[in-house]
């Protein structure tokens, strides 16, 4: 191909050297390989990060049903999601904490729906929208843990058991705490933590009139939810998340993993680099 145009997204030496064992499914001499994997890889990211559809995908990458296919292979080997969850793992230790968090913070939003996102999106009556929610767990520095994406009807409470079962495997039942927002008060939702060795804790608006008067004039922080807020806005970076572009669910879980490995690349890159 030549050499091409570089872009903002791209990934760097740095980047590329730790992501790279995650991506290369088969070995660099394999025969079928026609395009640079690397460059597969800037393409994703440029779509992710721009949001463009797949054919607006500019000429100096590989062409767009090559990284297409590629993408979905690595979405569906957990590729993102293995990286995200060692360098969450690497960020804890950088920062002197347990690899494994004991405490999450749970929490959800609701995408936009759009054509291609079909009955998933379907309406969502205290956002008053049609959309996809993506639900979500934390470690209390923001990192993601856990994710699933359901219609835009379902309640929060209802995915208490699949997260808490989630963050379980994914630091090998080291959570024994978690903080949630008012839409997982009641008895099921303490009930479905529980089962998974979890004590769950609900975090309630200040009420006060102080604290209301604040509200009215912009964003309130509330103790703990506002850490998965943030990872909420981190992720909301990235344009192809702005609304539910996809078909399917898994793919739509997928983009954010590869979201979130995109900015815990930029975090952990400094960090080594200040080792050496």
């Amino acid at each position: 191909m030549g050499t091409r145009k570089s872009y903002p997204s791209d990934v760097t030496d740095d980047e590329w050297a730790f992501a790279a064992p995650y991506l290369t499914l088969l070995c660099e001499g394999a025969g079928q390989r026609e395009y640079a994997l690397r460059d597969v890889f800037d393409a994703l990211r440029w779509v992710l990060k721009t949001g463009a559809p797949w054919r607006f995908l500019p000429h100096d990458f590989p062409p767009w049903p090559a990284v297409y296919q590629q993408a979905r292979r690595w979405l569906a080997a957990g590729c993102f999601e293995d990286m995200a969850h060692d360098l969450r793992a690497l960020l804890r230790i950088a920062a002197g904490r347990s690899p494994s968090p004991s405490a999450v913070i749970l929490d959800g939003r609701t995408l936009q729906s759009t054509p291609e996102s079909g009955a998933r999106g379907e309406f969502d009556g205290h956002k008053m929208r049609n959309g996809s929610k993506i639900h979500i767990a934390v470690d209390t520095l923001g990192h993601l843990l856990a994710l699933r994406v359901t219609t835009g009807k379902e309640q929060e409470r209802n995915q208490v058991a699949d997260l808490g079962a989630a963050v379980q495997e994914a630091t090998g039942q080291a959570v024994t705490l978690a903080y949630a927002d008012q839409g997982c008060t009641g008895d099921q939702p303490v009930a479905d933590a529980g089962a998974h060795g979890i004590t769950l804790r609900v975090v309630k608006s200040d009420r006060t009139k102080k604290a209301q008067k604040a509200k009215k004039k912009g964003f309130v922080l509330v103790p703990r939810r506002w850490v998965v807020e943030r990872s909420f806005a981190w992720m909301g970076r990235f344009r192809r998340l702005a609304r539910d572009y996809e078909r399917l669910s898994t793919t739509l879980a997928g983009w954010h993993w590869s979201a979130v490995t995109a900015l815990l690349l930029h975090r952990w890159i400094p960090i080594t680099s200040l080792g050496s």
